[in-house]
């Protein structure tokens, strides 16, 4: 079984971080294959980011010509695109976001998400009310770290913990890692908080393997049906055109 893992933004070190942490998770047998964008946000930190870096994960499937793959995991936290992908694709394709949250509502009554930014905690919540999955969370905390600052694993762990008891203080049973960038801090902080924590990328690869393994895959009745037929532009503009639109 092939699972390709998407990054949602154009640093392929977290590429790198986050496709060590889907190895771990997979199955016996599983080969992960990480995707970055070759164009878009270095980080998605917004609504802007979270826009560009749908755009950008769609372009990347959609002229993807390595071997061909089973499934596929957006490695995005709260980040758009997950339904464009799933009309795009003739395979399953799992979400972070949505992946930890059903998985965190099989633990406990209700969980926490802790996440980076707090500009960030908004379009997350929206993500979970698409994905049906919002009235069991508790509360969405920001640690006040950037995306890129998570490789200072110190500080993430310290920052983490903190944000960790406000959303249990909200009545967080169960947390989730609410950045991929995260990946790999559920063992440290799950021991110490004593509680379950939810990495999204490793709950996301154990879904799809288990999409695959059951034959299942994404409906075409109805929202996902496959895109109509007709002409699309990808990529830049002309140079022309974009001169002109340039401010």
């Amino acid at each position: 079984m092939r699972i390709v893992v998407t990054n949602c933004n154009t640093t392929q070190e977290m590429t790198e971080e986050i496709v060590r942490g889907a190895r771990a998770a997979a199955g016996p047998g599983t080969t992960v294959t990480g995707l970055t964008p070759a164009w878009g946000p270095a980080s998605a930190e917004g609504w802007l980011d979270s826009y560009l870096s749908a755009a950008a994960v769609l372009d990347t499937l959609r002229t993807y010509d390595g071997p061909q793959y089973d499934a596929v995991v957006m490695a995005g936290f709260g980040e758009h695109g997950r339904e464009g992908v799933r009309e795009l694709v003739d395979v399953p394709v799992v979400d972070i976001t949505e992946a930890a949250a059903h998985l965190a509502c099989l633990l406990g009554r209700r969980y926490g998400v802790v996440t980076t930014l707090e500009r960030s905690c908004g379009q997350i919540e929206d993500s979970l009310e698409t994905a049906g999955v919002g009235r069991n969370c508790a509360a969405i905390v920001g640690t006040g770290l950037n995306v890129l600052d998570l490789g200072d694993e110190e500080r993430t762990e310290t920052a983490f913990l903190a944000a960790a008891e406000r959303a249990c203080a909200a009545g967080a049973e169960v947390l989730v890692l609410g950045c991929a960038g995260m990946t790999g801090l559920q063992r440290v902080v799950g021991q110490k908080l004593g509680l379950p924590v939810v990495d999204g990328v490793a709950a996301a690869v154990r879904l799809a393997e288990s999409l695959v393994a059951l034959g299942l895959t994404t409906s075409r009745v109805g929202s996902y049906a496959r895109p109509l037929p007709k002409r699309r532009l990808w990529g830049r503009p002309s140079p022309t055109r974009e001169r002109r639109l340039s401010p």
